[in-house]
């Protein structure tokens, strides 16, 4: 069976928010702790690479959260970079040499279900990577200077998600071959060096936290489990 380890990036500034999410409690507990549930149960997953400031590591480690779920799978917590793609970077050369996959997933995603990470961590024996998304309900439209250039049949537009699932030296070559490009996900990095990526149907309960109606979302969402 091919080995696989979790790189979660939780070290973002959360500007768009106005604090850093990652480590806002809800109902009790970080909701970084969420996320990494699913890792812990996953038997697929073998170790978890968890990417925070640096300022947070001993937080994080001292924390009840963290103490319970690192007897459970082994965590690395490490520093990340100035942008995300510095981050999963480090987290990509902090795995495990003989794990031959790595699943990269929003520490900022709490409801990720462990049958996605299964999913994309299968799809990778066809495939050179797996990513979740969902088709767009939006209509999308280009705009420069405020005005309406094209419309974009929504169609043919799916929203990316994570996790991302890639087998590890591939993914380590996309980085190595794009290092000057800013992407916000690490699928375009594959995407330009060529790889082929297979497209799972995700979920709409699987957002990203990114704004203060999100949160009062994800707080009725835990109340009901």
């Amino acid at each position: 069976m091919v080995k696989v380890s979790a790189i979660i990036p939780a070290a973002g500034s959360g500007s768009r928010f106005g604090e850093e999410k990652q480590f806002k409690i809800l109902r009790g507990r970080p909701l970084w702790a969420y996320t990494l549930d699913p890792f812990i149960k996953s038997s697929l997953i073998n170790e978890i690479v968890f990417i925070v400031p640096e300022t947070y590591i001993n937080t994080v480690q001292s924390s009840e959260s963290f103490i319970i779920a690192s007897k459970k799978k082994e965590i690395k917590v490490i520093p990340g970079g100035s942008k995300r793609t510095d981050s999963v970077l480090n987290g990509l050369y902090s795995t495990k040499k003989t794990n031959g996959l790595v699943c990269i997933h929003d520490a900022a995603r709490p409801f990720i279900r462990e049958s996605f990470i299964t999913e994309t961590v299968n799809s990778c024996k066809d495939f050179d990577g797996a990513v979740l998304a969902i088709p767009s309900v939006d209509t999308i439209k280009i705009v420069k200077d405020e005005i309406v250039n094209k419309t974009i049949d929504r169609a043919i537009i799916w929203m990316a998600q994570t996790p991302q699932t890639f087998h590890r030296d591939k993914l380590l070559d996309a980085f190595k071959n794009n290092i000057n490009v800013h992407v916000t996900d690490e699928s375009t990095l594959m995407e330009l060096s060529g790889y082929s990526i297979k497209i799972i149907y995700g979920d709409a309960e699987n957002f990203k936290i990114t704004n203060k109606l999100d949160w009062e979302l994800a707080k009725i969402i835990v109340s009901r489990k």
